[in-house]
C-alpha cells in the first residue's frame, strides 16, 4: 500500500523531536466515478497548515492563510490549475487502459514536496505519485531514477528515465526551488508556524482489563512524539502507536496505547511522556488509579472524535490534490515533469 491515505494523515512527519523541520508538501487527487466530488483539487501545506485549495468545479485557487496573501501571483496559479483541469481526465483514462478497467470510482493521487531543517540546513525532496491507493512510481533522487513497483508503471518508468533532463529539473526544484519557496513561507507565516503550544494528557481506559490510552491534544506543532516508559524504560512491545491528527482549532492530537495488566502497571512505574518540538518540557503523566479516567463515558469519547477526523482526513485524502501537468503529454503513460522558478507550485508546471 502506498503512502497516499497515511501521508495525508502524518503531514508533518517530524525526523527528530528536537530539530525544527519545516516541509512545503502539495497533494493532488484526481478521480472519477464518484459524482459528488470535484474531479480535480490541489492543496498545499506548509508545517502541517493547508495555504490553498483549488478544485475542478469552484475552478478558483482559495488562500486558507491570511499570511499567504502578497507571497505569490494567486491570479497566475488559479489560471494555470485551470489549465490542467482536462490534463487530469487524460491521466485517468491512460491508466484505467493501462489496468484494463472501464468503469468504477479511480483515484490518482501525487504526493511532492521539500523539507528543511533551520537548525542544520538538511533539505529533503520528494515525488510520489500512486494510483487508486497503490504505490505507482516514485522519484530516487541518489540514482536520478523512477522506481516502478508494478508492471503497469514500468512503461512510465522508462519514459521517465529517458528523458534525464527532466527528471534532474524535478530535483533541481525539489533540493533547491521548493526549499526557497519554504523559507519564503516560513517567514511570510513565522508568528503562526513558529509557534508552540503545549498538550493536554490524559489517560483513558474503557474497562479494567482495556488497553491504557496516553491521549495528547491541543498541541502545535504536530512535531511530536509520545511514548509509554516501564521504570524508566521507554517500552516498544504491547503499545500501538496512532497518527497525528487535526483539531478544528488548528492544534493537534494524538493516541498511544499500551496494553498491560492492572497487576503489572500497579507493581512497576508506568509513564506517559510527550515531547512537543520547540517546547523543551516533557509532559509526563504517570500512569495510577487517580490519573485514569474510566467507565464508558469518558474512555469512549475519545473514539467518536478520532473517528471522524480520521473519516474525515481520508476523505480528505480521496479528494485532495490532484497532479497538474503542462501540455507535455504522452499518448502510453504520465507526461514528464519540468521545472520553474515562476510558481511556487511546481506540479502546475508540470506534463
Amino acid at each position: 500500500m502506498m503512502g497516499f491515505f497515511p501521508l495525508v494523515l502524518i503531514i508533518g512527519l517530524l525526523h527528530s523531536v528536537s530539530a525544527v523541520t519545516h516541509s512545503l508538501k502539495y497533494f493532488y487527487t484526481g478521480s472519477t466515478g464518484m459524482e459528488t466530488f470535484p474531479e480535480y483539487v490541489a492543496v498545499g501545506i506548509v508545517d502541517g497548515k493547508q495555504i490553498d485549495y483549488f478544485d475542478s468545479v469552484s475552478k478558483q485557487n482559495v488562500l486558507k492563510q491570511s499570511w499567504m496573501e502578497g507571497a505569490r501571483d494567486e491570479k497566475m496559479i488559479t489560471d494555470i490549475r485551470k489549465g490542467y483541469i482536462p490534463v487530469f481526465s487524460y491521466r485517468i483514462r491512460i491508466l484505467m487502459q493501462r489496468f484494463n478497467q472501464t468503469t468504477g470510482v479511480h483515484v490518482v493521487q501525487n504526493m511532492y514536496g521539500c523539507e528543511w531543517d533551520d537548525e542544520t540546513g538538511v533539505t529533503d525532496g520528494f515525488d510520489q505519485h500512486g494510483y487508486d491507493g497503490e504505490d505507482f512510481i516514485a522519484l530516487d533522487q541518489k540514482t536520478e531514477t523512477w522506481i516502478a513497483p508494478t508492471q503497469e508503471a514500468f512503461i512510465t518508468k522508462l519514459k521517465w528515465d529517458k528523458d534525464t533532463a527532466s527528471t534532474q529539473g524535478d530535483i533541481h526544484y525539489l533540493t533547491q526551488e521548493c526549499v526557497d519557496w519554504l523559507k519564503k513561507y516560513v517567514d511570510y507565516g513565522r508568528s503562526s508556524l513558529m509557534r508552540t503550544v503545549p498538550p493536554s494528557v490524559s489517560l483513558l481506559q474503557k474497562t479494567p482489563s482495556s488497553p491504557v490510552t496516553c491521549h495528547a491534544t491541543g498541541f502545535y506543532p504536530n512535531r511530536v512524539t509520545v511514548t509509554w516508559k516501564k521504570d524508566g524504560q521507554e517500552q516498544q512491545d504491547d503499545v500501538e502507536i496512532g497518527e497525528s491528527l487535526p483539531n478544528s482549532d488548528g492544534t493537534f492530537q494524538k493516541s498511544v496505547q499500551l496494553t498491560v495488566k492492572p497487576e503489572e502497571w500497579k507493581n512497576h512505574k508506568y509513564q506517559c511522556v510527550v515531547q512537543v518540538s520547540g517546547i523543551k518540557e516533557d509532559f509526563i503523566k504517570g500512569l495510577t488509579e487517580d490519573e485514569i479516567r474510566g467507565g464508558p463515558d469518558t474512555a469512549s469519547n475519545i473514539v467518536p472524535i478520532i473517528g471522524v477526523l480520521i473519516a474525515l482526513v481520508v476523505v480528505s485524502a480521496v479528494i485532495i490534490g490532484v497532479v497538474i501537468w503542462k501540455k507535455k503529454k504522452s499518448k502510453n503513460g504520465f507526461a514528464k515533469a519540468s521545472s520553474s522558478d515562476t510558481d511556487s507550485d511546481n506540479s502546475a508546471q508540470k506534463t
